[in-house]
Parts: C-alpha cells; structure tokens; sequence
C-alpha cells in the first residue's frame, strides 16, 4: 500500500474550520428532501435536506475544491449539447486565477479522489447543524447519509450573509450541483475517472491539475464557435 502523501508546502490546505463552512454549503445545496419515513425518525424531525452516501458527498467535494476539473466538465458538456452558457462559464473560471488560488488537491485512494472530512463533519453534527444516519446491517455499513437539520440551513444563509465572500461557494456548489443533476456517487465517480490526470495518479498521491490543457481546450473551442459563427453570419 502507498503511504499518504506528506504535508507538502507548496499545496494549499484548508483548516478545519474551513471544511466544515464549505461542506455545510454544500450539503445545503446539493441536498433533495428527506422523505416520510426519515422525518419519522425523531432525530430528523427538524431535517430539510439530505445528501444520500458519503461517495456522491466526496464526489461533489472534489469539483468544488478543483475549478479546473469543474471547467473542463462544463467544456465537455458544451462540445455535447453546444449551449454556449457553458462555454461561457467556464471561461469565468480559467480566465481568472481561480483554479490556481481556490484549488484545494484531494489525495487518490482505491475508489478515486478522497479527502478525510471526519473532522468537518463532527463541528457541524456537534453544533446540531447536520446528522448522519448509516444504512446497511450490524455488519456491514453500506453507505453514510447527511441530513442538514433546520439550524444548519439558518447557519448556511447568515454566514453568506456575514461574510459575503462565501457566496463564491454558493454559486460553484449550484454549478457543481447541475453538472452533477441525475447522477450517483458512483456515477459520479466513474465520471471522474474519465480525466486522465485524475485515473493515473499514484494512489495515496494528490491528483494533478488539468489547468493548462482546460486552458488550451477552452482557447480551441472558442475559436472554432467563433469560426461557425462567422461562416452562419456570410
């Protein structure tokens, strides 16, 4: 087995405190409803929200925490279905600085991109923000749901509220979340698999960026829509 990656000076790292904000944003904006029979569990009464397994929760994590990789799905998705809002989008991204300052590497494991949210999670289940139920037998766990309960949704919109500068997140969650609209974990998972960068990093090793070629294809990409759309205007 690789041994983790070790603390390297040159990759940003997020501190506690900023992992259980940015999750908390995400819960709240990638939750569907909880159905009856969770509401009839009384530790759920107050719940509004739920993302269902800990995969699609990592999976989500990982665009968010790379605008890059976000960038370039929505490239994807604009060579597939030519809606130039797309194109548009992830221009905002990769002609900023963002996929340099707001990148976040996750390490690989076994099943793809992975980065320990333990400690995140236990500050907001303690604050009474989210809850989490496991399902699956006495033996086996199969998978790890997150409830945002009423307070957590409160917390979610003051802290957006207070400190404006969140509200990047609230805005790449929503992008985050459309791109990733009928899809599980796995699906999700297999997605990202498809980035080369991201299928042949070592395992226990932080996954690379993909800023330059996103850079390169967005300039490729531009310049062949802007080629159809002199030739329509002749």
């Amino acid at each position: 087995m690789t041994a983790p990656a070790s603390p390297d000076p040159d990759t940003p790292a997020t501190s506690r405190e900023q992992d259980a904000v940015r999750i908390l944003l995400l819960i709240n904006g990638a939750s569907e409803s909880p159905n009856s029979v969770e509401l009839s569990d009384p530790g759920l009464a107050e719940a509004v929200g739920v993302v269902r397994s800990q995969v699609r929760l990592q999976k989500l994590d990982f665009w968010l925490r790379n605008p890059d990789y976000l960038a370039d799905e929505l490239l994807t998705d604009f060579e597939a279905s030519g809606e130039l809002r797309l194109l548009q989008l992830a221009g905002e991204i990769l002609d900023s600085e963002e996929p340099e300052v707001r990148r976040y590497p996750m390490l690989r494991h076994h099943f793809g991109a992975y980065e320990p949210l333990d400690d995140a999670l236990a500050v907001l289940r303690s604050a009474g923000l989210i809850a989490r139920r496991r399902r699956g037998t006495v033996d086996r766990v199969r998978q790890h749901d997150y409830y945002l309960l009423k307070a957590g949704e409160q917390v979610a919109g003051q802290i957006v509220h207070d400190a404006p500068a969140f509200s990047y997140y609230v805005d790449r969650v929503a992008l985050v979340v459309a791109l990733a609209d009928g899809l599980g974990g796995t699906d999700l998972k297999n997605r990202q698999y498809l980035q080369r960068e991201y299928a042949q990093a070592a395992r226990g090793t932080r996954i690379g960026s993909v800023s330059a070629r996103a850079r390169a294809r967005l300039a490729q990409l531009r310049e062949q829509h802007q080629t159809e759309q002199d030739a329509g205007d002749q």
